[in-house]
């Protein structure tokens, strides 16, 4: 047996592999039966900015008739007889720590670093064990600059550290203008891991009833490269450590995402398309793989071809392709 075992956020973890956030770790039941494939951390199901604010309105106009109240002034309130999605989101998270053995990793889609924060300590009151912070802001606001964009998210780890000492991991896009910097940038933040990259959805057109809608919502093994050259190229260059998201739908993914540097690895869609018993199908590929390659464990490859170590780490910035189609034959 060799060992898979790894670290990430400062917990240790029994594999690489994550069940990223999603409808698959929404309940106790679907989580137990993650745990029992093989994931090594659930990243519960998001809960998102908006959600929270607009839960926190509609609690305090329920309780004193005022449109918002500062969330401290709840504990001086009488509950609310109906769970709200707060409540629900902390019940979750306690129950899914007694019910499993492996790290529950709490969840928030946000986009700024308003009246919401304060939730973060309630997560960490109700026994997680790490915080993601799904953060994309995009950036197509013709008014706010790029430095405005970038500055919300480390606005946002302020204030999340204001409320919390849980280990937090900041899930983020390549909508940057300087990418490596801002990686670099944000793991020298007080924060614990980076995961790249979030995935969301993109507009997609009704051509028959002439309509915006959303589409495009599970990822391809297509999207694989993006993250893998940035795993790669920051590897060794952070001070955080690295989790690699989007794209990964086959074994030989997982391991070139480790190779590149990754501490873990996310997978969503590949459980979608296949079933959550697919992990144990991603493990055993692995192990198989490191018996051939002769390594005993995970660290013995980790990050051995990132852009730091590799024997032609020039192959990282190439981005033309033109030599690649000059023979081409349909």
């Amino acid at each position: 047996m060799k060992d898979l075992s790894t670290t990430y956020l400062g917990l240790k973890l029994k594999n690489p592999i994550i069940a990223g956030s999603s409808g698959l770790t929404d309940t106790v039941p679907k989580i137990i039966e993650l745990e029992k494939a093989g994931a090594s951390a659930i990243v519960l199901k998001s809960m998102f900015e908006e959600e929270i604010i607009f839960e926190m309105q509609e609690q305090a106009h329920h309780m004193t008739g005022r449109f918002f109240v500062y969330p401290e002034t709840f504990d001086y309130m009488e509950e609310d007889p109906h769970e709200d999605l707060i409540r629900k989101y902390l019940t979750l998270i306690k129950e899914a720590k007694e019910a499993v053995d492996i790290p529950i990793i709490a969840s928030i889609n946000c986009v700024s670093s308003q009246k919401w924060t304060y939730l973060a300590g309630e997560i960490e009151k109700a026994g997680a064990d790490a915080l993601e912070l799904n953060a994309f802001i995009l950036p197509s606001d013709l008014n706010r600059s790029g430095e405005d964009n970038e500055r919300i998210y480390f606005e946002i780890i302020e204030e999340i550290r204001k409320q919390t000492a849980l280990p937090v991991a900041m899930k983020i896009s390549y909508y940057f203008s300087n990418l490596a910097q801002m990686i670099q940038n944000l793991s020298d933040a007080d924060i614990q891991g980076l995961t790249l990259f979030n995935r969301f959805y993109s507009p997609d057109f009704d051509i028959n009833n002439l309509s915006v809608i959303s589409s495009f919502v599970l990822s391809s093994p297509d999207d694989l490269p993006l993250s893998m050259r940035w795993i790669g190229i920051m590897a060794d260059r952070v001070n955080c450590d690295l989790c690699a998201s989007t794209g990964v739908h086959n074994s030989e993914a997982l391991i070139k995402q480790i190779l590149a540097g990754a501490n873990a690895v996310q997978v969503v869609s590949a459980l979608y398309k296949n079933g959550v018993e697919y992990i144990s199908t991603l493990l055993k590929d692995l192990e198989e793989w490191m018996n051939v390659q002769e390594f005993e464990n995970i660290e013995a490859f980790r990050g051995k071809l990132s852009q730091s170590r590799a024997h032609d780490p020039a192959a990282y910035e190439r981005v033309q392709f033109m030599r690649h189609f000059r023979n081409f034959r349909k």
